[in-house]
């Protein structure tokens, strides 16, 4: 057992010295440099790992900036895959649902969109604490590649697409408050009708 590790070990050592990295360990390049990100639920675990990751990843997260990640919702959901045998073991389907925005200039919303990450673990019905134990590092894998994808998401966004998104966000802002404004003024200009008088009885 400790000559298996030992190999494993010596093994994982030569593989980083080479420049290999196992998935999710390494520091990703972003040409987004710095970002405001914030949650519903502000202190909760996705939204501060995300933070860890950006900030190792040399993203300035701070209140301010020109851009805004907003995670909007994240939502849990979990059904039964299928049943082994006598009702003793289940296979429950695990779905978390990472729903998110990102905001530029004046607080235009830029980009909407989700993340959907599905695991299966067994609940053994005779092994109650092992299957919570299970179900708790399912959890914690499925918050992990949240956070993963969230990134790889942010790491696709160049400032050219940011830039021309922000365009779009102005534009349609500027059509809206036009179209508003010609709504008001058609309003001021009809005539207002004075209230019907009723024939006195």
């Amino acid at each position: 057992m400790i000559k298996r590790n030992l190999l494993v070990m010596g093994l994982a050592v030569l593989l980083s010295a080479c420049g290999f990295q196992l998935r999710g360990t390494g520091v990703t390049e972003l040409s987004l440099k710095e970002i405001d990100l914030s949650a519903r639920n502000a202190y909760g675990e996705t939204v501060t790992q995300l933070r860890q990751v950006l900030q190792t990843s040399g993203v300035n997260v701070h209140t301010g900036a020109p851009y805004k990640l907003i995670l909007t919702n994240e939502q849990e959901n979990q059904r039964a895959a299928s049943y082994a045998g006598a009702g003793r073991s289940v296979e429950y389907e695990l779905t978390t649902e990472l729903s998110y925005e990102i905001k530029g200039l004046d607080n235009l919303s830029l980009l909407n969109d989700k993340i959907e990450v599905q695991k299966v673990y067994v609940h053994d019905s005779n092994n109650l604490t092992g299957s919570d134990q299970e179900a708790g590092q399912i959890r914690d894998e499925i918050r992990r590649e949240l956070v993963q994808r969230m990134v790889l998401r942010l790491q696709q966004l160049t400032p050219e697409q940011l830039d021309s998104l922000q365009q779009q966000a102005d534009e349609r802002a500027k059509a809206e408050a036009q179209a508003l404004e010609a709504a008001r003024r058609a309003q001021d200009a009809t005539p207002q009708q004075s209230p019907l008088e009723l024939p006195a009885n």
